[in-house]
């Protein structure tokens, strides 16, 4: 007997890094000494401070339904984290929090987009932005940015994809996969295109704002684009920053009517967050955020180590990333050394014969280049770096 699944299933693709993650997950388990650089997720542990508030609200009793967007409590902190960190002030009635900032974004393409719609998305991007368009009856228009470009969109290549059709912009700064961070500049030049175009939101995807180190402090695109906040929808989550990847809490900001239709869609897949983790998240984003500042130092160490480490290798070409835990360089050099058709072979051969996991650059809309997560030891780093040196000498 065979069953049908929906037609929009055919345009949709599982998550690549899950599928690496889990590839890596069984070959280890089969005995291989695997090093997976192939998932965002820090090896940190979460703080002690926020692991020590969700064992009071389990001990407290906190352990029911709360409302769908998200407890008085952390939508306060999360008002008061706006209002600290980005000089913006928003309502509870404007803010939801959800099951991850995965969740958020999902929540708002089902609440903006249909079929007929379009949504531009710079490239290389998240590898999950182009199917949320396409679950939501969309279509993603896809704008590349590729090295020469320093992995940013220019307002020339905006006002050019727009159309009639165009309901959402994406905008994910500092970026996975690449690590670029838009300056405060070059978000108002982007903000003077959309500007010009009143039926066109855009999202801007802030879960790495932490997580930065450019010589220009971070900016919001609310932040550096006031006149547009009535039709920006700010996305975040303590996932990266906080080491709380299996906490699942993200939330979103934006206007009224936005958020509402995003609560609606929240109140008919997941409800509620998880109670406890909610109250974990309060935890972080008010207390002590020394260990943020120490994470993001280590970070920025790995970075420096394996850029040039990649850089060093024949046919790499990698960018210095302001932020994230991502390297992304370009491999058409070596490609061509090792006679190889595309990234993903490239990524199958430090599979096979180095035990390197890592992620084809054809998933975040980039053929030929590499995603390396930089979230683990430098020792492992450096045991990496050994390893692809081997396989591409051979």
């Amino acid at each position: 007997m065979s069953l049908s699944v929906s037609k929009r299933m055919a345009a949709v693709k599982p998550s690549p890094t899950s599928a690496v993650l889990a590839l890596a997950t069984e070959l280890r388990a089969a005995g291989r000494d695997i090093i997976s650089l192939g998932a965002g997720e820090p090896d940190f542990d979460t703080p002690k401070h926020i692991k020590d508030a969700a064992v009071a609200a389990i001990a407290a009793g906190q352990t029911k339904y709360t409302p769908i967007d998200g407890t008085a409590e952390l939508k306060a902190a999360i008002q008061r984290k706006f209002s600290r960190e980005n000089q913006l002030d928003y309502e509870p009635s404007q803010i939801v929090v959800t099951c991850g900032a995965k969740q958020a974004l999902f929540n708002l393409c089902l609440a903006v987009l249909g079929p007929g719609d379009e949504a531009i998305i710079p490239a290389p991007y998240w590898v999950s932005y182009p199917d949320m368009v396409r679950l939501a009856g969309a279509e993603p228009v896809i704008v590349e940015a590729g090295i020469e470009q320093d992995f940013k969109i220019t307002p020339q290549q905006l006002e050019s994809a727009i159309t009639n059709r165009t309901r959402l912009f994406f905008l994910n700064s500092p970026s996975n996969p690449t690590g670029a961070s838009y300056s405060k500049s070059e978000l108002e030049a982007l903000g003077s295109v959309i500007a010009e175009h009143p039926d066109v939101v855009t999202v801007s995807d802030d879960i790495y704002e932490h997580i930065h180190w450019g010589e220009e402090a971070f900016t919001s695109f609310a932040t550096a684009c006031p006149s547009l906040q009535e039709r920006i929808v700010t996305t975040n989550g303590v996932s990266k920053a906080y080491a709380m990847t299996g906490w699942r809490i993200g939330y979103a900001a934006g206007p009224h009517e936005l958020i509402s239709a995003m609560k609606t869609v929240q109140s008919q897949s997941t409800s509620n967050p998880c109670s406890i983790s909610q109250a974990a998240a309060q935890a972080a984003l008010d207390g002590d955020q020394a260990p943020v500042a120490e994470m993001a130092a280590a970070y920025r160490a790995r970075h420096d180590y394996f850029v040039s480490a990649l850089n060093e290798l024949p046919g790499f070409d990698c960018r210095p990333g302001e932020g994230t835990f991502y390297a992304f360089p370009k491999a058409t050099g070596a490609l061509d050394r090792l006679g190889l058709e595309g990234d993903v072979q490239l990524v199958e051969l430090l599979l096979k014969e180095g035990d390197l996991a890592c992620v084809p650059g054809s998933a975040f809309g980039a053929p030929g280049y590499v995603r390396f997560s930089f979230a683990c030891s430098m020792e492992m780093l450096e045991e990496s770096m050994n390893r692809m040196k081997r396989v591409l000498a051979a």
